[in-house]
């Protein structure tokens, strides 16, 4: 049995004093207070066939309040997720990218790396086949490294993108002095749905090409009678995998209810998710050829029992307190847990010249990862020896639980023909590795952290902050428990920056800041691993051009040591962990979403990375795994308002999504080829008292075979994107 520490080798006290801390920040609004109805985010807009010609028409901004930054159609206004105050991107001396509502319905995104694809210098790393979402930022990321976080608060979520998504943020360089634990390459915030106080709904159903389909709904609006409102978000998805077998399962629940108060306002919501997911490692690239092996990519080499199931539950509440004199108070608490258990034929060998294939039947049984975070921050924008000061401080606490508790592992088998696949001759296994089992990671943080806007005048700002955190670290294995990694500290983390405005739309700006990640190694026992320290320096400029669309360039380089990655132990075919000395990771993006006239509205990125490990005993001048030369992106959409006497509308819209080629193993020994697809959508609107729209998705329309990633330590795991999908959905507006 495993002993789990609730808070670290001095968590007691730790614990005791942020309880307190923010037990009093907590306990400070009145809630008895009289309420007043807040601000809505409703935007009163003439429609577009009611236009006169000549007319000038604004164009809606939809407003939210604290993390509900605005956007306007497609392009991005402000973001709270850079410097936790609501604030304009162009104020802000760090590359800041959103992906608006507005996008990810007309493209009808179904994941993160969907969403993902309109940002530049992102791509897909080891996603565990296919079961975590798993990100690369500006050269650096993988799966399970906190980047993700849902609110701006971290979880155990391994999937966060799903129906109560709103939009997704990503900020681009270090960001750890505002969130703590995280790698130079930037972190990216999925924002959710919140309730809203002017009645909305929408029922939608879906069917798509590879079988299956899904449904749900979301609707939103006051409580009459009471200073609270409410969102309800359900959907249901069952679509048939679209390689020879396998199915998509997931439903969603999740309400949400916020309590309006004149000075302060508290969000409560739940979100409850089940899923079962195909456990699909991909194809195998041939080393001796250096490309995937000529197979249909339709053919699977594992077996049907290949799956990820489980359920996750996530609970928070946001309370939000004007405290006047521009002073405002807020506190967070998130807790989650995701539970799952898994199945897989692991492909161990290839045999090139017969196509034979050595399998393992492996399982990972009864795991649970659980996360607690709580987060207090007081704001202020006030007036010291004549100059505006937006100040900010905060204290945090994050503890976070994996346990793995059955690794099931039996012995390797031969004899599946990747040329003729037969299934079944690989059962199921069921006996328990007691050295692998009870794999156990323990992390405990807690934090203050300070940072300040200094307005010089109107054109001069200058950004600074620092972060200092203790953490407490423990992780291991095995049956008896082994501890292989139990260390702690504290870690000083400091940023800068500077803007200046050169005019109101047009903003110069350049930042330098520190990353810090302890790390552990859970497979093998390697020991302590040293930390991860990364520092990063970025120059870049900001436009809102043409009234209606916001651009960015940078030009960055960020370097990182002690970075770990996996091996392959020769001699035990087991892999460990070890830490390279130092990769570096240089390069310049251009990022541009808006909308060119009130008709045409389009999103568009470039980026460039340059990545080397510089210094490490193996891989000394290779290129990282999984990290691109070039990405790319463009997405446009036109609307055409009015089509027929009846107010009909129809919307158009297309685009390409590109990555260049990437290294598919450390030692650089194949390389993903580079890709380009298309994707198009249009969408018909039926004008009565509840709205229809029919929207149809293709992507991939030239069917084009790509690879996303690889797992990286063997040629023997390869993600093969999806392959040609119509998706058609039906949508009622209430």
């Amino acid at each position: 049995m495993i002993e789990r520490r609730a808070a670290g080798r001095y968590g007691p006290n730790i614990l005791r004093a942020t309880a307190l801390a923010l037990a009093a920040c907590a306990a400070y609004p009145a809630f008895g207070e009289d309420a007043q109805p807040a601000a809505t985010a409703e935007t009163d807009v003439l429609p577009k066939e009611s236009r006169i010609k000549g007319d000038t028409v604004l164009k809606p901004i939809v407003v939210g309040k604290g993390s509900n930054a605005a956007t306007q159609g497609y392009q991005p206004i402000s973001t709270v997720t850079a410097t936790r105050t609501d604030t304009p991107l162009l104020d802000i001396p760090q590359a800041v990218n959103v992906v608006s509502q507005d996008v990810l319905r007309d493209q009808n995104a179904r994941s993160l790396d969907d969403a993902l694809a309109n940002i530049s210098g992102v791509a897909q790393s080891n996603t565990l086949g296919g079961t975590q979402e798993s990100i690369i930022r500006r050269g650096f990321g993988d799966n399970r490294d906190g980047s993700i976080l849902i609110d701006g608060m971290k979880t155990a979520m391994s999937r966060s993108f799903n129906a109560t998504t709103d939009r997704v943020e990503v900020l681009k360089g270090p960001a750890s002095t505002l969130y703590g634990i995280l790698d130079p390459g930037g972190m990216i915030n999925v924002v959710t749905k919140k309730p809203e106080q002017t009645f909305s709904g929408k029922t939608y159903t879906s069917v798509s090409s590879f079988g299956g389909g899904s449904a749900g709904f979301d609707f939103t609006g006051p409580i009459e009678g009471t200073d609270l409102s409410y969102r309800f978000v359900g959907d249901y998805k069952h679509v048939d995998y679209w390689r020879n077998f396998g199915v998509n399962k997931d439903w969603v629940l999740s309400p949400s209810l916020t309590w309006s108060g004149e000075d302060t306002e508290v969000t409560v919501s739940y979100t409850h998710e089940d899923y079962s997911v195909p456990f699909d490692r991909g194809t195998i690239f041939d080393l001796a050829t250096g490309h995937a092996v000529d197979v249909d990519p339709k053919i699977r080499f594992d077996e049907p029992y290949n799956i990820s199931k489980g359920q996750s539950n996530l609970a928070s509440v946001h309370v939000k307190r004007d405290l006047g004199d521009d002073w405002k108070l807020t506190f967070d608490y998130t807790y989650s847990i995701n539970t799952y258990s898994d199945n897989q034929a692991r492909v161990i060998s290839y045999n090139a010249a017969t196509g034979i294939l050595t399998r393992r039947a492996d399982a990972t049984q009864g795991s649970t990862i659980y996360n607690h975070a709580v987060r207090t921050d007081l704001s202020g924008d006030v007036d010291i020896a004549g100059f505006r000061n937006e100040l900010l401080f905060g204290t945090s606490y994050d503890y976070a639980d994996t346990l793995r508790t059955k690794l099931i592992r039996c012995a390797n088998r031969t004899g599946f023909n990747i040329n003729n696949p037969t299934y079944g001759t690989l059962p199921e296994c069921t006996t328990v590795s007691a050295a692998d089992s009870d794999q156990t990671e323990q992390i405990s943080t807690a934090s203050f952290y300070a940072q300040d806007a200094l307005h010089l005048n109107d054109q001069w700002t200058l950004v600074g902050g620092f972060r200092y955190q203790y953490y407490d670290l423990m992780a291991g294995k095995g049956r008896p428990f082994n501890e292989n990694t139990d260390s702690f500290g504290t870690s000083f983390v400091p940023r800068g920056g500077i803007v200046y405005k050169v005019t109101p739309d047009f903003s110069l700006y350049a930042n330098a800041a520190k990353t810090f990640r302890p790390q552990s190694s859970i497979a093998s026992y390697y020991g302590n691993l040293d930390p991860e320290e990364g520092v990063a320096y970025e120059v870049g400029a900001k436009f809102d051009l043409l009234d209606g669309i916001t651009a960015n360039v940078a030009l960055y380089t960020s370097d990182k040591k002690n970075v770990a990655y996996s091996s392959l132990d020769p001699a035990t075919g087991d892999t460990v962990v070890k830490t390279a000395g130092l990769v570096r990771a240089s390069g310049i993006e251009a990022d541009l979403a808006g909308e060119i006239t009130d008709e045409m509205s389009f999103i568009a990125s470039y980026g460039y990375t340059h990545a080397r490990i510089l210094e490490d005993p193996d891989y000394a001048g290779n290129e990282p795994v999984n990290v691109p030369h070039h990405t790319g992106s463009l997405y446009l959409t036109y609307d055409f308002g009015e089509i027929d006497s009846r107010g009909d509308s129809l919307k158009l819209g297309g685009g390409v999504r590109a990555v260049g080629r990437r290294a598919g193993i450390n030692t650089n020994a194949y390389y993903l080829p580079g890709y380009m697809v298309a994707d198009a959508f249009a969408a018909y609107t039926w004008k009565n008292d509840r709205p229809l729209t029919l929207q149809l998705n293709l992507k991939n329309i030239f069917n084009k075979t790509y690879y996303t990633s690889s797992i990286g330590t063997t040629a023997l795991g390869n993600q093969i994107g999806e392959p040609f999908s119509a998706v058609l959905t039906a949508s009622v507006q209430f």
